[in-house]
């Protein structure tokens, strides 16, 4: 049997199981409203949670980058790539997270899960002997990023805090590393962050938060789970995404200056590879103006009243949707099959929601992901809080509620 005959074969599997992913073409900017396949369609997908992909400040940002720096930055970091732009943009974020982490230095990635990759394979090379102890619910980049590292991973279960304190008990490892999600992305929940920092000072050792979906959404200025719970901490490693909140592209790490320099003399995935465009770098920095002032508060607000009102409009009894209050508001049926056909009729409907299956959430317990944005308006989020109901009572044969 040819490798194409195999393959083949196991695409059937996909399929047979309902797990099999599309690629969608979309043709407009990022947004609620976006022509996808060619059809109009309103969006509840993106993570752009604030409205920022297509600002115009940004768009022009971004354009006037192009203008200072060129399309492309030519070569990596360590080489020629590191522009004044990139400079400029971490020293902005170093001094945003000073009152979080001591002698705070930020260091920029093209992307979150590049970020991931290079931190935690950095930091595994930090001591002869290291441990990481993963949450159960974690991140496919941190996953792969503690795979890569080679060395022993404890994975405790979602939240449970009692079995990590035990495994760090038992632990021999002379460094010790706890890793997580801070906003869980396909459950929209908050990591025990306090009880968690609490366990890494008792038992001396390090804590990486990944914050792709609080950057930018919690805290006064958006900074994040550090700024929302006040959470000031010398064991703490923070990695924040920027295509998501901020609207543009890339992520970084910011941790103490020593931990920093250490990433950049042995993080592969940011040593050997091509800088991102200085121009994103740019823009960036106009993103972060809009995100830490009045109107990236203001944003913040629209998404927060979003979030409330499709959680008033719903009127579910099958399914559940667990109790969150970001912007990631799971609906979760559980048979592959039927997540997709709901996903499927909510297309009929003119509504972008997508279906998410095992591996990416566990067996049993495939979901839509509605992701809410600042960008949304009342209307719309009424419009698909009527489809969900509607959807239940006729794939249910549910009587009126």
């Amino acid at each position: 049997m040819t490798l194409h005959d195999k393959v083949l074969h196991r695409l059937q599997t996909l399929d047979d199981a309902g797990l099999r992913r599309r690629l969608r073409v979309v043709d407009t900017p990022c947004g609620p409203y976006a022509r996808v396949d060619g059809r109009e369609l309103l969006a509840f997908c993106s993570n752009d949670y604030l409205g920022l992909a297509a600002h115009p400040q940004v768009i022009q940002a971004l354009q006037e980058g192009a203008a200072l720096y060129g399309a492309g930055s030519g070569a990596s970091h360590m080489i020629s790539g590191h522009s004044r732009a990139h400079a400029l943009l971490e020293d902005r974020l170093s001094a945003l997270y000073a009152p979080f982490i001591d002698q705070a230095r930020a260091l920029y990635f093209s992307t979150g899960y590049m970020a991931n990759l290079a931190l935690l394979t950095g930091l595994a090379q930090a001591d002869d002997s290291v441990e990481f102890f993963s949450e159960g619910l974690n991140h496919a980049s941190l996953i792969d990023g503690m795979r890569l590292a080679r060395v022993p991973v404890q994975v405790y279960p979602h939240g449970d805090v009692e079995q990590l304190e035990q495994i760090l008990k038992e632990s021999t490892a002379s460094t010790r590393i706890i890793v997580t999600d801070s906003v869980f992305s396909m459950d929209g929940n908050l990591a025990p962050l306090r009880q968690l920092d609490a366990l890494a000072q008792a038992y001396d050792a390090c804590l990486v938060i990944d914050d792709a979906h609080g950057f930018g959404v919690l805290g006064h200025q958006g900074l994040g789970a550090l700024e929302h719970l006040d959470l000031r901490s010398p064991r703490v490693v923070y990695m924040g995404t920027l295509g998501k909140a901020a609207g543009v592209s890339g992520a970084f790490v910011v941790a103490h200056a020593h931990i920093t320099e250490w990433l950049v003399q042995r993080a592969r995935p940011y040593i050997y590879t091509t800088a991102s465009s200085p121009a994103v770098a740019h823009a960036l920095m106009t993103s972060l103006d809009i995100l830490t002032a009045d109107e990236g508060r203001e944003r913040r607000e629209t998404l927060a009243s979003n979030v409330r009102r499709l959680r008033e409009l719903l009127y579910l009894q099958k399914w559940s949707v667990p109790p969150t209050d970001t912007a990631i508001q799971p609906v979760i049926i559980g048979a592959n099959a039927a997540a997709m056909q709901v996903s499927s009729f909510l297309l009929t409907q003119g509504l972008w929601v997508p279906a998410i299956r095992p591996p990416t959430v566990p067996p049993d317990t495939a979901r839509l992901r509605v992701t809410l944005s600042a960008a949304h308006d009342i209307d719309d989020v009424s419009r698909l809080a009527r489809a969900l109901n509607r959807a239940e009572r006729e794939f249910y044969d549910y009587e009126s509620y």
